[in-house]
């Protein structure tokens, strides 16, 4: 705190070169008189400062008992009131210590821990120190989107009472207002337990996880507090279109570690790799020539994807288009390229097993027989 005293000090210094006091200044005086309606304070300007009695009250008890001869720090309140009195408050003053605080974590991005005291149709109240700070709803992680007015206000009073992180982003004394954000705050934890769970992980090590979000690029999971993104080709040695096709939201599964990036803080995930590996497996039973059966997974722009029996899944590229070719249709296609390292399998179709159209050589090759 004591930075915090020294730009205290710093301010009330500037207090000997005030000529017009504007609402929000910080000023010293002595207490020249006390009285039911308040105190006289002499800032050592034209006017004496007024604090009126109530702003006492808004003192805590030990701090409330004040004499005559006291050098104090007032804020300015009113430079002219009705009255022509300069009004000025002691409690503002104290409160000024939390501002400054309060500009303290927002220029070092720290997070701090506060509990909600109420909540009103914008967001939520929050105490800190002798102010009271806001969070706006859009700067709360999980409120759920699309609630209606009374659907908010339960959300909203079920997080009164529950300590929670925030970060300070706003800071404006003279106009009092102190935001507040959660959302903020659970971001850069996620960040900040990612970056030490990174130091903790080895590349090959497996994980338990929870799926937080499915993108059109792969999904997210949750390994202990820090999110792990399992990439759309990482996901199956199928091929996958859509990662809904196989996860979703809340499922648990096991996931490898296959990428720590320590500079982007960024870690990798597959769910593949704890399968068998198809491309290795059928490496010694393809051969470039062979025929073989696979039923038509997906029609794509590069082609007719086909997943062999007990094998990887390979491309077919008909010279004159998919034609009457539809998915779950079952077929006969000859190897004319096989790279496992690669991953690359592309196929040449010899006949439609279960479709609308059969080849003459279709009962030779049900026997296991060739088309050359």
């Amino acid at each position: 705190m004591t930075e915090i005293h020294e730009n205290l000090e710093a301010l009330l210094s500037q207090a000997e070169r005030v000529a017009e006091p504007q609402r929000g200044d910080l000023l010293r005086g002595l207490v020249i008189s006390i009285d039911e309606k308040g105190l006289i304070i002499d800032l050592g300007l034209k006017r004496d400062g007024v604090i009126p009695g109530e702003d006492l009250e808004n003192l805590p008890p030990e701090e409330a008992n004040i004499q005559v001869g006291a050098e104090i720090a007032v804020m300015v309140v009113d430079p002219v009131d009705r009255d022509g009195n300069l009004v000025v408050s002691i409690a503002q003053a104290r409160e000024s210590e939390d501002w400054l605080e309060a500009h303290r974590l927002m220029a070092k991005d720290e997070i701090i821990e506060a509990v909600p005291s109420g909540f009103n149709r914008g967001g939520l109240i929050v105490p800190f120190g002798r102010l009271r700070g806001f969070v706006p709803a859009s700067h709360l992680s999980e409120l759920p989107r699309g609630l209606d007015e009374d659907g908010r206000s339960n959300y909203l009073h079920k997080m009164v009472g529950q300590r929670l992180p925030f970060k300070v982003i706003e800071v404006d004394p003279r106009r009092r207002r102190l935001v507040f954000s959660e959302r903020k705050a659970i971001r850069q934890w996620r960040q900040d337990r990612k970056s030490q769970m990174i130091q903790q992980l080895s590349e090959g090590e497996i994980r338990k996880g929870v799926v937080t979000s499915l993108r059109e690029f792969g999904a997210f999971v949750d390994i202990g507090g820090a999110d792990g993104l399992i990439h759309i080709s990482e996901l199956s040695w199928k091929r996958v279109e859509d990662p809904a096709e196989i996860l979703t939201i809340g499922q648990e599964v096991e996931a490898q570690v296959i990428l720590l990036d320590y500079q982007a803080n960024r870690i990798g995930l597959s769910l593949k790799r704890l399968q068998p590996n198809p491309w290795e497996r059928a490496i010694g039973r393809l051969e470039i020539g062979q025929v073989i059966e696979g039923n038509i997974s997906r029609l794509a722009a590069a082609g007719i994807y086909i997943q062999l029996d007990d094998g990887p899944e390979g491309l077919l590229r008909p010279p004159d288009g998919p034609g009457s070719l539809t998915p779950g249709m079952k077929v006969q296609v000859r190897v004319s390229t096989f790279e496992p390292a690669r991953e690359r399998l592309d196929l040449e179709l010899v006949d439609i097993i279960h479709g609308t159209l059969q080849s003459e050589n279709s009962d030779d090759l049900d026997k296991g027989g060739e088309t050359q």
